[in-house]
């Protein structure tokens, strides 16, 4: 059987049978990967504890028919405060499994990788708003599957903002001679957030817990409508993280 090595982000775990996990991984070389650790659940496994959620995992796997299979692995980011913190955890889940959604099997995405990876270590840092850097994560796995939010400018006619009216299914903002009559305009703080939040800053989010708490839930609101309609996906993980 051929073996390769990937380091891999792990997405997600089921048991299989008595002893064994199956696990959905995110790896840096091949893209999504679907594969069998077994006897990982036995009592003194060699890498049982190695092989939870939201990890960074250097592995040796070895080519299967429907499943490939874990020969070793060495923890290189365990992400341990992000498991073991409610809010922060809401917020991994909803990261990884919008990334399960739309990760392709054996097809390297290095942008998508590099970006899970990031937004785990800003929540392992303990920023005091976790739920503002899923938003932006969330926006920016939009953008990369060719769907950009645009709410610096108005999507319409292009006129720089920000403007007070939102468009889900426009994909951004809308300036008040092209927002459709009856539409209800929300404050510029909300607008100038979303830009914000699609930007490639991570470093400014932490600027955001000073923003007013009605301007950040619109924002999230916002953010989760625009991110189910053009992805076409549920994000049920949603509705668990704390706002």
């Amino acid at each position: 059987m051929a073996t390769y090595r990937e380091q891999a982000i792990v997405l997600r775990t089921w048991k299989l049978g008595e002893t064994d996990r199956i696990l959905s991984l995110l790896t840096a070389g091949r893209g999504k990967v679907r594969a069998v650790a077994k006897g990982v659940r036995r009592p003194g496994s060699r890498f049982g504890g190695r092989l939870e959620p939201y990890s960074t995992v250097d592995l040796q796997l070895y080519e299967g028919r429907s499943l490939d299979g874990v020969n070793q692995a060495e923890l290189v980011s365990a992400h341990d405060a992000v498991r073991n913190d409610f809010t922060r955890s809401a917020c991994a889940s909803v990261m990884v499994e919008v990334v399960d959604a739309v990760a392709q099997e054996g097809q390297r995405d290095a942008r998508l990788y590099l970006l899970l990876q990031s937004a785990l270590d800003a929540l392992e840092a303990g920023p005091p708003r976790p739920e503002t850097f899923l938003d932006a994560f969330l926006l920016r796995v939009a953008a990369s599957e060719g769907f950009p939010v645009r709410a610096a400018t108005c999507v319409a006619c292009g006129r720089a903002g920000p403007h007070p009216y939102l468009s889900v299914v426009r994909g951004g903002s809308l300036c008040s001679d092209d927002a459709p009559a009856g539409t209800k305009a929300v404050p510029l703080e909300v607008t100038e957030l979303l830009a914000l939040l699609a930007s490639d800053r991570w470093t400014a989010l932490a600027d955001v817990s000073a923003q007013d708490e009605a301007v950040r839930e619109l924002a999230g609101r916002y953010v989760r409508a625009f991110v189910e309609h053009h992805l076409d996906r549920r994000l049920r993980g949603y509705e668990l993280v704390p706002r």
